[in-house]
């Protein structure tokens, strides 16, 4: 007889096991299936490892630069194997947390792969989830109620590059690296290609990033895009601009070498390792979703403001459902499915209110309208900006370049975005998240006192600075 649940979760990542627990704490009984780890990408590929990873890159840097401080060290040396030893322990911790989450919220897990089965004996309805196992036992057949796809992404390749894992390497592969290259092309200019070439640049390996665009960052603020670039060219990271790349001149031979077009011109590039960072596509695929009338458009899931999909008892969350591919939008668009399936009215996600953090160094962060969005909106906008060179916390810490871009609308004064590069601004962001929530203005943002010393007071002056008020600037 197969079990059946008031929801089943297809995919363990931070959005599916999220979600799970909401619907636990609304009284569901819940199963997820997955056929890795639980916590996903995000925790075993993405978010939390690439981060280790760039903590201690941090330390590498800031321990050569210990001088400056008047810490006076040897020389700084780098075991890259106690750095992949500490970054598994830390996934490793989390991992654990979250399987002990799933036993509090008496969730069951699957380890399997889930499939969507259409009407069948089991259901007069699309979507009896059917479990296989890499060892070959028989299926597991269970009955929900509800179904959510919360099945992720993986990393995408250019057209004609092939992807081998050890010469031409996606972030997944990098991840897993046991010595350092020398060298490296970075093919892609935007957030996950950054955050490698900043961190990699750290650890004293030459950086070339290759960007098919005219900007770095393409999604951020030209400003801080322009800003971010200047500064990462102080690490020595060469950027290479309006480039396509030719995949079919790709060689391999004590390393990688291939050519890129730029300016109706060829040119080539050879290093040791060569990352291919071109964004990500939703794992869709295989997953059944042919036997239901779920529409696809451009490989991802369509729903409406609350994640159903054309059948309405199965909803879709993050990176299959396109949009902003992040965890913390993932989570979130998890607990408004879950609690549209309870009846309890949730409100739907206003993804202009989502802050977006790049943990390169500078760091990168933003919430809503970018200048050029904002005009191309029709806003006639009022902007405040303010460097972090003027702070003295930041002087204190020895990272002082960056600035703080406010902006908004001149006629109605609400904030309508903004934009942060330098130090610690990814934990900065959530003030400006929640100013957007509120809808705030910059007046009132500059009317919440910021203690003294802080890095936070860069958003006080920012604010400031929007009627040119700004006192230290």
């Amino acid at each position: 007889m197969a079990k059946e649940y008031d929801l089943v979760v297809l995919g363990g990542g931070t959005g599916g096991y999220v979600s799970a627990i909401r619907a636990s704490q609304l009284g569901m009984q819940v199963a997820i299936v997955e056929k890795g780890d639980l916590g996903g990408t995000c925790l075993h590929k993405g978010c939390i490892p690439s981060k280790a990873l760039l903590r201690s890159a941090e330390v590498f840097r800031q321990t050569k630069e210990a001088d400056t401080y008047g810490v006076e060290t040897n020389d700084a040396k780098l075991n890259f194997s106690k750095v992949q030893e500490r970054k598994n322990g830390v996934v490793a911790q989390l991992h654990k947390g979250v399987q002990g989450l799933m036993k509090k919220g008496k969730i069951d897990v699957y380890k399997g792969f889930g499939r969507i089965l259409g009407p069948s004996i089991f259901s007069p309805m699309p979507g009896t989830i059917s479990i296989e196992y890499e060892n070959g036992d028989e299926n597991t057949m269970i009955v929900p109620k509800n179904v959510l796809v919360a099945t992720g992404s993986k990393p995408r390749s250019l057209p004609g590059l092939q992807i081998d894992g050890t010469a031409v390497i996606t972030s997944d592969d990098a991840l897993q690296m046991e010595e350092l290259p020398k060298s490296i092309i970075i093919v892609g200019g935007g957030v996950i290609g950054i955050e490698w070439a900043s961190m990699l640049a750290d650890f004293d390996v030459n950086v070339t990033v290759v960007e098919y665009l005219d900007q770095i960052l393409p999604t951020e603020d030209q400003d801080l895009a322009k800003e971010a670039e200047k500064l990462l060219k102080k690490k020595g990271i060469t950027f290479v601009k309006s480039a396509k790349v030719l995949p079919d001149t790709l060689e391999k031979d004590n390393g990688v070498s291939i050519q890129a077009e730029i300016d109706g011109k060829k040119e080539t590039f050879t290093a040791d390792k060569m990352l291919v960072s071109v964004g990500r596509e939703a794992n869709t695929v295989n997953i059944g979703l042919e036997n239901t009338d779920i529409v696809v458009e451009k490989g991802h899931i369509q729903t409406n403001k609350f994640y159903q999909t054309k059948e309405s008892h199965i909803y879709a969350i993050g990176d299959v459902i396109g949009g902003m591919q992040l965890a913390h939008v993932a989570s979130h668009e998890g607990i408004v499915a879950v609690e549209h399936m309870a009846d309890t009215y949730p409100l739907p996600i206003e993804y202009d209110n989502v802050p977006t953090c790049i943990y390169s160094n500078p760091e990168v962060a933003s919430v809503g309208l970018t200048e050029k969005q904002a005009k191309e909106k029709g806003f006639e906008v009022k902007i405040g900006k303010f460097p972090f060179q003027a702070i003295g916390k930041a002087l204190v810490y020895g990272e002082s370049e960056g600035f703080v871009k406010i902006i908004t609308d001149k006629d109605s004064e609400d904030l309508l975005g903004v934009h942060m590069i330098g130090p610690h601004v990814t934990d900065m962001i959530s003030e400006a998240g929640l100013a957007k929530v509120l809808d705030a203005t910059a007046w009132e943002i500059s009317h919440s006192i910021h203690p003294h010393p802080t890095l936070s007071e860069v958003m006080g002056e920012a604010a400031l600075a929007v009627e040119g008020n700004q006192i230290h600037g």
